[in-house]
């Protein structure tokens, strides 16, 4: 079962999203041991919001009201972060007088992508529609969902850590201008993802034409 879970979340990461790209510009940037707190803070946010999403925390969340502010609250975090990157290049801090951007340690790092994986805990809609699914097809028990949970954790973890590696190894061969314009990249997508989070309407949200 938690080869089953591992397998269909190797998936879900071919889709290739903010997080993924910040692994990678981390180990390219600092190495890979920096790279491992980042991958440990996004694993741990997962797997948060699976087991939520396995107590009915979805159904709280699934309210307009509530999504809204989410989704103004993720959309700061991704745009600061993303202005954040940018400026980096230019040797300049967007927040100077926050040690959490100021300075490149493993524990910043680690701060930093508990925050940027938190920034969007309408995952969990996500994932409480996809282990409803599973557990009505397949008829699994609470345990046997549990491990595949596991198994889907664990893909984050290996995804990103042979992300990590490729940045790493590809770091010795990469011009520092080809760094600063992947950072450049990276704080790009982490804006356009807090643009699209805050305008991003759900099935709920979209009326039908009146006729």
């Amino acid at each position: 079962m938690i080869l089953k879970g591992f397998r269909f979340g190797m998936l879900l990461q071919l889709a290739v999203g903010p997080m993924c790209l910040m692994v990678f510009n981390t180990s390219a940037t600092y190495g890979f041991i920096y790279s491992i707190s980042l991958i440990v803070a996004i694993a741990l946010i997962d797997a948060l919001y699976i087991g939520l999403s396995c107590i009915g925390t979805a159904s709280i969340i699934d309210k307009t009201e509530i999504k809204t502010f989410i989704k103004i609250g993720g959309c700061i975090v991704l745009i600061l972060f993303g202005l954040n990157t940018i400026s980096g290049v230019f040797k300049i801090s967007f927040l100077p007088n926050i040690g959490l951007f100021s300075e490149v340690t493993s524990q910043n790092l680690f701060v930093q992508g508990l925050l940027l994986t938190a920034s969007n805990p309408l995952t969990i809609l996500f994932w409480s529609g996809m282990f409803s699914a599973q557990m009505i097809e397949n008829h699994w028990s609470q345990k046997q969902l549990l491990f595949f949970a596991v198994g889907c954790v664990l893909s984050t973890l290996f995804f990103l850590s042979c992300v990590a590696l490729l940045g790493s190894f590809l770091n010795d061969f990469l011009p520092l201008l080809f760094v600063q314009i992947l950072n450049i990249l990276v704080g790009v997508f982490l804006i356009y993802f807090g643009i699209r989070l805050l305008l991003r309407k759900d099935k709920s949200e979209v009326k039908e034409p009146v006729m």
